[in-house]
């Protein structure tokens, strides 16, 4: 899609067959925009007092203007100081309303802030249609930003828009079209693409590297699993972050089999995955002056004749052990090992995503993730990122005691706890394998799959992740790392 800045909204008007314009309570036109509106008439101040339009954030009203250009204005509720995530609904609500048109324009309602405005708008436009004999895309090919912006900033919001859409597309992927090594294969196009170095390992190399948890997961399925490695180096980058992602390509439960209704939505078990893939890519792609390693270990989930039993223990890339209790509990046996390889590439912190148990989603419902992890200063951050980048995160304990849910006469540890508090004793086992680096687990669960379309979220697999990931990388480029107190 073409971004453009303009001047003004009259010039807008003239290019643009929707224009988005943006108020504070009071009907505060933003951005200029006071004239304009004043040329609209007061046809326009009636509608928007009939349907009670008043500002407010989230709301929206269209009003046709019965003139040739443009021919339809939407007015669009940002509410008093609105944050990032504020404005990039309110784009959101503009680019599904404005989806059929060619060109639209939008106010520039805060300085600085062009990028969450271009990523809404372009977001909201997503679709997943590979599959249907009768697409219909969004037809947008031009956005015009009215006001004082930076073309860089309309540039980032682009980039990182792209990525989300990138792991959006790789989640929505039904699960015969993604099997690991073919999700290998499309890293490594876009790796080539985004100047990132790729390393692969296949069986062989996780059998020699003594990834149990890995090999003993992949053990039920007739197709290969593999860990992709991305390393993005730039030159001077004082700060080395390592990403981890959960990448379970079709969960079945294994031997543990879950009901079919529970397998649904299983595809999208690898969301931890293309959420760290998808950051890798933006992080690139905006140059940002920090190191980082992304790990994703891919392996499908189920019930084949060779498949690990209930009851089998696993020796996992550091040396622990565990006892397998339920196969359906197979996320953390391949994190497990994959936090335990970048801990050996020396990481100053590290950050792992899973859609990992449940029990979160219970807790926090389906749009907000948890984060828990050994260093407050790393979650601090993190929670930050998310406010920032519109991806809800609320911090849980990891108790101590707890740990002892995990014990086991036969293992170093079993891979399941108690029946209450599954999110707390899975992120207990993850954390045997972090050793002392500052390290923080993201349970992404609920918000991974979103349900329903709104603002610039479509049903379906949300890419979430990949915006607080690259907001927290960009924090840590501008203030340093500063994971302790």
């Amino acid at each position: 899609m073409d971004i453009e800045l303009v001047e003004s909204h009259e010039e807008a008007a003239s290019r643009a067959g929707v224009l988005g314009l943006v108020a504070g309570p009071g009907l505060a036109w933003q951005g200029g925009a006071d004239g304009y509106v004043a040329s609209l008439g007061a046809g326009f101040e009636r509608a928007l007092e009939r349907v009670g339009f008043k500002g407010d954030a989230g709301q929206s009203y269209s009003f046709d203007t019965g003139s040739e250009s443009p021919h339809t204005v939407v007015a669009l509720g940002v509410g008093e100081d609105p944050g990032s995530d504020t404005l990039r609904r309110a784009a959101g609500i503009l680019g599904r309303k404005a989806s059929k048109e060619a060109s639209v324009a939008m106010t520039l309602a805060v300085e600085g802030q062009a990028a969450p405005l271009v990523e809404g708008f372009l977001l909201s436009q997503y679709s997943y249609d590979r599959f249907r004999s009768k697409p219909e895309p969004a037809r947008t090919d031009s956005l015009l930003l009215v006001g004082a912006g930076e073309r860089s900033d309309c540039e980032a919001g682009a980039v990182v828009a792209d990525a989300v859409s990138w792991a959006r597309d790789l989640v929505n992927t039904p699960a015969r079209d993604k099997a690991p090594l073919e999700i290998q294969r499309r890293v490594a196009e876009m790796a080539e693409r985004s100047g990132l170095r790729l390393e692969t390992h296949d069986v062989p190399d996780l059998e020699e590297g003594g990834f149990g948890g890995l090999l003993g997961v992949a053990a039920g399925s007739d197709r290969d699993p593999c860990l992709v490695e991305l390393w993005y180096e730039p030159e001077g980058a004082e700060t080395f972050v390592a990403l981890v992602g959960k990448g379970i390509t079709f969960d079945s439960g294994g031997l543990s089999i879950k009901p079919a209704q529970a397998m649904a939505t299983m595809k999208t078990d690898m969301s931890g995955a293309a959420a760290v893939v998808g950051a890798m890519q933006a992080i690139a792609r905006l140059r940002l002056p920090v190191k980082v390693l992304g790990l994703a270990p891919l392996t499908d989930n189920m019930p084949g004749s060779r498949a690990t039993k209930p009851g089998d223990v696993l020796t996992t890339r550091n040396g622990k052990t565990i006892e397998v209790l339920n196969t359906d509990a197979e996320g953390r046996l391949i994190l497990a090992d994959a936090l335990a390889y970048a801990v050996e590439h020396g990481p100053d912190l590290m950050v792992d995503l899973a859609t990992l148990t449940g029990a979160c989603k219970v807790a926090l419902g389906d749009t907000i993730a948890g984060v828990m992890g050994n260093d407050d200063s790393l979650i601090d951050r993190i929670e930050k990122a998310g406010e920032q980048a519109g991806e809800r995160v609320w911090r849980l304990p990891l108790p101590e005691e707890y740990r002892r849910q995990l014990d086991t006469p036969m293992a170093d540890m079993k891979n399941i706890g108690g029946r209450w508090g599954g999110a707390l004793t899975a992120a207990l086992l993850l954390q045997e394998f972090v050793g002392d680096v500052p390290w923080a687990h993201l349970d992404i669960a609920g918000p991974a799959r979103w349900t329903r379309n709104e603002h610039y979220q479509s049903k379906g697999g949300s890419g979430f992740g990949v915006r607080t990931l690259v907001e927290l990388v960009a924090d840590l480029a501008e203030q340093g790392s500063g994971t302790t107190e």
